[in-house]
């Protein structure tokens, strides 16, 4: 196998790595910030950059080897000038992100991404996964949390989303063209101008920025800047409308909320003269020349203002916003993420100037108890239980952790949450660390999540100037110094001990039970560790109450969830609603139900863990025990509609795979019966399948059930048992060599109908040349050159190209 050479030590940079030690720490616990910051700076991990850091600190070189090795986010081999990350997450997948991966690794010239590991591109020296030129390296990520966007593509820092394999070309195009621009765009983190009067809001969120807001931003500043209006373009966090982004909304005090959904940058001007008047003639005049002038420059003429705006009281927003409760995302696309003085506006930190000022830490238990509030997290274990256990255990220092390491592939919950309510998520922790005890903590975030990154960096570094953190928590007696440390890639890390692990510098593999974090955690110590949902309700309840908190919901799951809505549904987004409301409600009436003409099938629900919930069963209610009955999980919050054209055999396949792949291989019964199980998966989707694959498939799933150490592998079989015990009449197809949904390509064929009036567009489309050129005939396609790409269907003007199973 060919493979790239080590750079010679003199290229790497040994004062660049001494000074990364002497800021990060030289024991274990700084080992995965070290190694972001070398990556950072050379794009991968230079071996002599690894060698170094063990000359220079207490690091072993067996560690630093285990956890470079251990995380899918370390590169260990030089790579192209530009990273394309291609998101699998599930909604993606249901979305076409395998076409998608196949399209990018045709176009740049690579194999095929299930061709032998030995396969490299003539001419590159980069492995694989690079492009010969050396502009791109490929690589797929299990999500990226833009769910809603799906299928998502993320280059460098630029993400494109709604992808087609036609499109493919001209995304990457648009990349080259725009990169340097794109370093310049503001993401974040810029104070506005207040304005004592009219907003005009538009949504910051990774989705957003994802879907064109910061360019809408910009060309709202340029319109309210030329025309001289009273209103003051304000950044706020994520709208939850996420399938409206960019959603503009324009507050003016004694007018009507106008809502303006999926605004682009031709809309701005139009927008701001609609609701504001400008100052003067010289300001109009100012206006129209700065309009004519950008006209000038960019060749173009933009077409018509696209003014359709809405109010709150439109059908949609009605059906979207009326069935939730704001108590998480209270305040949602109202507030500027990182002002802290807008925070405080909205009775930011009331909740933990309660506590400092009148409550001590038992009373304070005593009221999480009493709200009923479970862990958000996935287990739904009781949290005042849990914060007692740790109040109660010895020890002189004591830990709380935010576990923000959301793997879960269709999930975004705890993005939103961090990226829009960072100052809330703190307030929660806080609250958190008085009541057991806690002097110090840690938010352990994804790296795939850079904004949430950086937001909740900046919001500590406002919280310690301002004396809300640090040795005097709002001029108390109180100390609590945080800090964010990014996660590398490994789904096993949202499991508490492995998190543990990687914390303290190793492999993140999980830990035998007991002790249990709350008696031995962080460095031996007491440890509290919830996840994002669970401290940002925190601050809730303890200015409501807990019997407020406690009356939304049912009998043993209390209060609100928030979901992440996504997958083949008219309306996704990020929602909160009440315990106890129907799957049916949410898919139906909040999501607006699948498009016309496709049937609701299944939700999948609870990410790897959890389980596919036929269209049957969608009157399940919401809550942990109605959930597990019908062989799901509430999971952190992750739910992806599926519709008829979604294979249910595929989907299990495809949560296997995910499973195994991020297996951490201590067990194993999950190390090695989930291989064995997506063989069987692999055959069956092949037209290969065996007699007895379906027994076998029950019978291993009994197996890594009962033998795995952590919850991954003890609910790594959810999703094929489901599809077995509700879509088992699909499997039995699949045996026969036949895919009811035409999704399973060895298992489906492309034809050409006779409706086809000979255009020509599927032949020039085809990357696979099986389509001859033949104008003004019915074209005919190979079926040993056709990779089963869609585009030629996509391509057809007259919908003459069918997909046919069996």
């Amino acid at each position: 196998m060919k493979t790239a050479a080590a750079p010679p030590s003199e290229i790497v940079d040994f004062a660049f790595v001494d000074e990364v030690v002497r800021e990060s720490g030289s024991g274990p616990g700084s080992l995965l910030p070290i190694l972001h910051a070398i990556q950072a700076r050379y794009r991968y991990l230079p071996e002599p950059a690894l060698r170094r850091i063990s000359d220079t600190s207490s690091i072993t070189p067996a560690d630093i080897e285990g956890v470079a090795s251990f995380y899918s986010h370390f590169r260990r081999e030089p790579v192209g000038r530009h990273i394309v990350t291609v998101c699998h997450g599930t909604a993606c997948h249901v979305k076409g992100a395998g076409r998608i991966t196949d399209a990018i690794r045709r176009h740049l010239g690579l194999p095929a991404d299930d061709d032998p590991d030995d396969d490299i591109p003539e001419g590159s020296e980069h492995g694989r996964d690079t492009d010969a030129s050396g502009t791109f390296t490929v690589k797929k990520v299990a999500c990226l949390g833009c769910c809603t966007l799906a299928p998502v593509v993320q280059i460098d820092d630029r993400t494109y989303g709604h992808l087609t394999s036609a499109g493919v070309p001209g995304m990457l195009k648009d990349f080259l063209e725009s990169r340097e621009s794109v370093g310049r765009r503001r993401t974040s983190g810029a104070r506005r101008n207040r304005s004592n009067g009219a907003e005009i809001r538009i949504g910051m969120g990774s989705c957003c920025v994802a879907g064109g807001s910061a360019d809408v931003r910009t060309a709202l500043e340029r319109a309210v800047r030329n025309s001289g209006a009273s209103a003051a373009v304000k950044e706020v966090g994520c709208v939850e409308m996420c399938y409206a982004t960019p959603l503009v909304e324009v507050v003016s005090p004694g007018r009507p909320t106008a809502l303006y959904p999926a605004a682009t940058v031709d809309d701005a001007e139009g927008i701001v003269q609609r609701h504001f008047r400008t100052k003067g003639p010289l300001r109009i005049l100012r206006s129209a020349l700065t309009g004519a002038l950008d006209r000038f420059m960019t060749d173009d003429v933009p077409p018509p203002v696209s003014m359709k705006s809405l109010d709150a009281r439109d059908p949609q927003v009605c059906a979207f916003v009326g069935p939730q409760q704001h108590i998480a995302t209270e305040g949602s696309g109202r507030m500027d993420p990182l002002d802290l003085d807008e925070f405080f506006a909205h009775e930011g930190f009331a909740g933990l100037r309660k506590c400092l000022e009148g409550l001590d830490p038992d009373t304070i238990i005593d009221t999480v108890l009493r709200s009923g509030l479970r862990g958000r997290g996935g287990a739904g274990f009781p949290t005042g239980s849990k914060w007692k256990m740790v109040r109660s255990a010895t020890g002189d220092k004591k830990y709380v952790i935010c576990n923000g390491d959301e793997g879960d592939p269709g999930a975004f919950m705890d993005r939103m949450l961090l990226e829009s309510y960072p100052y809330r998520v703190l307030e929660g922790i806080a609250i958190a660390a008085l009541a057991v005890g806690a002097d110090e903590g840690i938010l352990y975030i994804r790296a795939e999540y850079p904004l949430a990154v950086h937001r909740m960096q900046e919001a500590i570094k406002e919280c310690d100037r301002r004396g809300v953190l640090g040795d005097h928590v709002l001029d108390s007696s109180f100390a609590l110094r945080l800090k964010v440390v990014e996660g590398a890639g490994a789904f096993v890390c949202g499991e508490e001990t492995a998190l543990l692990e990687s914390l303290e510098g190793r492999r993140g593999m999980p830990r035998v039970r007991p002790p249990y974090p709350a008696q031995s955690g962080l460095w031996g110590a007491p440890t509290l560790i919830n996840n994002v949902e669970t401290f940002a309700v925190i601050p809730w309840i303890l200015r409501r109450g807990a019997e407020a908190f406690a009356a939304f919901g049912t009998g043993k799951s209390k209060g609100t969830k928030v979901f992440s809505l996504t997958g083949k549904v008219r309306r996704g987004g990020l929602i909160e609603v009440p315990m106890g409301v129907s799957l049916r409600q949410i898919v139906e009436e909040i999501g607006g139900g699948v498009e016309e003409g496709r049937i609701f099938k299944a939700v999948q629900i609870g990410g790897p863990s959890g389980g596919c919930v036929p269209a049957a069963l969608a009157d399940t209610p919401v809550d942990y025990e109605a959930l597990t009955s019908v062989g799901a999980i509430m999971g952190s919050g992750g739910l992806v509609v599926m519709d008829d054209t979604d294979c249910m055999v595929d989907i299990a396949r495809y949560f296997l795979s995910f499973t195994q792949d991020q297996s951490c291989g201590k067990c194993t019964f999950c190390r090695l019966g989930t291989r064995r199980m997506l063989d069987i998966l692999d055959r069956i989707c092949a037209g290969k399948a065996q007699k007895g694959d379906l027994e076998k498939l029950e019978f291993l799933s009994g197996q890594v059930k009962s033998g795995s150490l952590c919850g991954l592998g003890q609910t790594a079989p959810n999703a094929v048992l489901t599809t077995l015990r509700y879509f088992r009449e699909e499997y039995v197809a699949h045996l026969e060599g036949r895919c009811p949904a035409r999704r399973c390509k060895a298992l489906v064929s492309y034809q050409v109908a006779d409706s086809c009036i000979g255009c020509t567009k599927c032949a020039q489309e085809c990357p696979s040349d099986a389509i001859a050129f033949t104008p003004f005939k019915v074209h005919t396609i190979d079926s040993s050159r056709c990779t089963r790409c869609d585009i030629c269907r996509t391509a057809c003007p007259v919908h003459a190209i069918t997909v046919e199973t069996g």
